[in-house]
């Protein structure tokens, strides 16, 4: 019988992050307390740019905009927000999204699960991503709750389960 896998993969579903920026940018027009301190999100292909007259306001845009990624679906793991800084008579911040998992962070992946998954369990790093291999799906399953249970700095996508 041959051996069962699945892939380890950290991606943002570019159309639902683009959705979570039109309902933050929805939200930001509607609300009276963003009301004429010049709040927005634009949203530049890979990167996220947030305004506001104060840096209080830009932090208060940014909760708005990790709120909509989150009931979106979205993985707070997965943005890489900078700290407000000034710029002309306003605050910003820059977010960029995260895709694919690093080297550094395949690497403690595939010595955590060498260390701590079920002994048949063997993963190899492909690229931006980590092919788990095994011959009992069982072995592969608890892989998965066990790195579901580590507090990781990417967030993890299990694909390819066969």
């Amino acid at each position: 019988m041959a051996d069962s896998s699945f892939d380890i993969v950290s991606k943002v579903d570019q159309m639902e992050a683009e959705n979570a920026v039109n309902q933050a940018q929805k939200e930001l027009a509607q609300r009276y307390d963003f009301k004429g301190v010049g709040a927005s999100v634009e949203w530049t292909g890979e990167k996220l740019l947030l305004k506001a007259s104060a840096e209080e306001r830009v932090k208060a845009v940014l909760e708005v905009l990790e709120a909509k990624f989150i009931k979106r679906g979205i993985s707070l793991r997965s943005l890489d927000a900078g700290e407000p800084f000034p710029s002309g008579k306003e605050y910003r911040i820059e977010i960029s999204l995260k895709n694919g998992i690093s080297s550094e962070d395949a690497k403690k992946i595939s010595k955590i699960i060498r260390d701590e998954a079920p002994k048949s369990v063997k993963s190899q790093i492909q690229g931006d991503e980590l092919r788990v291999q095994s011959k009992s799906r069982d072995d592969l399953q608890s892989t998965m709750a066990l790195l579901k249970g580590k507090d990781l700095e990417v967030a993890l996508q299990f694909v390819n389960f066969r």
